[in-house]
């Protein structure tokens, strides 16, 4: 009796099981319809057949998780009571993951418009984010109700028609081999099945099929859609892990342990060569939100969305350099490199505890302080959003102005918008000097609700300018709307450079993104439009040999350009990273940029920068692996091992 509910059950399992195959790999050729225009120009059928084919294997891990939830929640416990009526908890399992897999597929297009990935580490960086801010900008700029609301329609389709499924009568399955033969057959033939979904079609890890070694088109859409939802999520879920322990390429953790005091001390130590500039009165180094460098591309100059950091690179008193990098490629990271000096380890250095225990030796504030400036911090948003305001106190910074301290209005979720940002500075700098500004923008992201008409910007001009520049882009609207607000941001910015140097002349400025990912001119960006910021200095005594003609750098290497330029000869600071033009190749978590190529650090994917027309790829690679190796390992040990100042 008991076995043959047990055949019974497990029939029904396999049913539910492939049900969610069959789903996960109907989403997965309607996301590779519906955003086609992803796909690169070399990929071809036998691609797409394979990302399916490999997907469909992928997804054999996922569909067995829900269906292994049905088999011990509903097929186990019929073997103890079998009177009951477990066969319901199977179908609510399978409402819930219908449900599940729904809303993921539906979030999965705006996900991957901003990110060019399935799910990632992206998503912990949310969780971090201020929670109000980010639902309010869900709802409002991607249509959370709506699309919980379409979910909740499919998800009820689509258990009915798996009630239909699991309600067919199931096969009488009678064996000459004896009810304990054909029991232990069963479980046999059970746990065979599972083994075969856990690797993924295969016998072992190396026969499977597993997210991290899934990549097998040419293609990094395909690539990307070979990853079901369930397996991004685990993607994100193992990737948030490696960076809980520090797990990225680079990292020379044999070395960490023989890394004494003294070996650290020298290998951070620096000293200055001599001022090139008066010592300014105010400094302003100012992270542009989603600061990405492709409006400055001379190939569409007809937006002007970028005149304005344009004209002071150009500006006599201006320096430009396009071969620059972000720190990482979330907001956070990019403030925590200017903060502490770190460049990106994986470790979230504003949730570590020895962030608050005393300052990193290469903090920003340690030697502004020594050269007798106030250090503050200024930001259009929220003081408490990802610790930000506490990690910068705690590193040493004089005061942090988040958007209440502005005595500003809120505009957006976020905070309030850059105009009112920079009036509030304005008004301090009668009183305050010499002081290094750090100052964070907020406009140019999410949800883009400013009133651009009222601005002076003219959306339709620039949506008929995106369709004739873009013609790929499938939503020249939106990128539109989304530019108006990179020109706002670009407008304040320029306008208080130039009317604060004119009302303090002895003033210098760094003008560079915090990260360029989210906005993209089309649907396929080079990895130079993906990845790089640009880099702008400007102020009195500023000119275009003040740093080496396109130079290469990082964020990190602002503070060290900095005080090689305005302290004496001598002058003793520490520094993982060197001043900018002296780095080999600048890099951020995924990419690296030489003055010729830019490419992927992990993996072989490399292309030449705008206006170079030949290199060897090889070469430049070589550039990178010493550099980013001693630079890694030094910022680990800082947060890890490394004492205070």
């Amino acid at each position: 009796m008991r076995l043959r509910g047990y055949w019974h059950n497990i029939q029904l399992d396999l049913r539910l099981f492939f049900f969610l195959l069959l789903l996960m790999a109907l989403y997965r050729v309607l996301f590779m319809a519906g955003m086609s225009s992803f796909m690169g120009p070399a990929a071809d059928m036998q691609d797409i057949l394979v990302s399916n084919f490999v997907g469909i294997r992928l997804s054999l891990k996922s569909a067995g998780g829900f269906a292994l939830l049905g088999f011990v929640l509903a097929t186990l416990p019929a073997l103890v009571i079998p009177r009951l009526h477990w066969g319901r908890v199977r179908l609510v399992v399978g409402g819930l993951a219908s449900f599940l897999l729904t809303v993921l597929f539906i979030a999965r297009f705006p996900y991957y418009k901003e990110f060019h990935m399935t799910y990632s580490m992206q998503i912990f960086q949310g969780w971090h984010d201020d929670k109000t801010a980010l639902l309010g900008t869900m709802v409002h700029e991607y249509g959370l109700i709506q699309g919980l609301a379409a979910a909740v329609i499919v998800t009820a389709v689509l258990t009915w028609i798996l009630h239909k499924l699991l309600s067919r009568p199931t096969k009488e399955i009678n064996l000459p081999i004896g009810s304990w033969g054909a029991g232990i057959l069963a479980f046999v033939i059970t746990f065979a099945f599972m083994f075969f979904c856990r690797w993924g079609g295969g016998v072992s890890y190396a026969t499977g099929v597993n997210w991290e070694h899934c990549a097998l088109t040419k293609d990094d859409f395909l690539n990307e859609c070979i990853l079901d939802d369930v397996q991004g999520i685990y993607r994100a879920i193992n990737t948030e892990k490696r960076m809980q322990q520090g797990d990225i390429y680079g990292v020379d953790k044999a070395a960490l342990a023989q890394i004494q005091e003294a070996d650290a001390a020298r290998a951070i130590a620096r000293q200055t060569p001599g001022a090139k500039l008066a010592k300014p009165r105010h400094i302003f180094i100012i992270l542009e939100e989603t600061g990405m460098q492709w409006p400055l591309l001379a190939k569409y100059e007809e937006l002007h969305i970028a005149d304005g950091i344009k004209g002071l690179g150009k500006d006599e008193q201006g320096y430009y350099t396009p071969n620059f990098m972000p720190n990482g490629e979330f907001t956070s990271v990019a403030i925590t490199g200017i903060i502490t000096g770190i460049p990106e380890i994986n470790v979230r250095v504003n949730y570590q505890p020895r962030s608050y225990k005393g300052l990193y030796p290469t903090a920003l504030s340690i030697p502004f302080h020594e050269l007798g400036y106030k250090v503050d911090f200024w930001y259009g948003g929220a003081p408490s959003w990802d610790a930000i305001s506490r990690l910068a106190m705690a590193q040493g910074f004089d005061n942090f102005y988040g958007f209440p301290e502005l005595h500003a209005p809120k505009t957006t979720p976020w905070g309030t918008n850059d105009g009112y940002l920079f009036a509030a500075l304005k008004q301090h700098l009668d009183q305050e000097e010499p002081t290094v500004h750090v100052i964070m923008t907020t406009s140019n992201h999410p949800p883009y609700n400013l009133d651009l008409q009222a601005e002076g910007f003219d959306v339709d001009k620039a949506e008929e300018l995106v369709r004739k520049l873009i013609p790929d882009e499938k939503d020249p609207h939106n990128l539109a709307v989304e530019l108006g607000h990179y020109w706002y941001m670009d407008k304040v910015v320029t306008n208080f450079a130039r009317e604060t140097l004119a009302a303090y002349p002895d003033s210098l400025f760094v003008i560079t993104g915090d990260h360029a990912v989210r906005s993209n001119p089309g649907p396929k960006p080079t990895l130079f439009e993906f990845q790089s910021v640009p880099f702008v200095l400007y102020g009195n005594g500023v000119n275009k040999d003040i740093l080496p003609h396109n130079a290469v750098g990082g964020c990190i290497g602002i503070t060290p350009t900095l005080l090689n330029l305005i302290a004496p000869a001598g002058f003793k600071y520490n520094s993982v990273a060197p001043a900018i033009g002296d780095w080999p190749a600048a890099f951020n978590r995924s990419t690296f940029l030489t003055d010729k190529v830019i490419g992927r650090i992990e993996d072989d994917k490399t292309e030449l920068l705008p206006g170079i027309e030949d290199a060897d790829m090889q070469a430049e690679r070589g550039k990178l692996d010493s550099f980013l190796k001693e630079m890694r390992t030094m910022g680990y040990w800082l947060v890890t091992h490394g004492g205070n100042q």
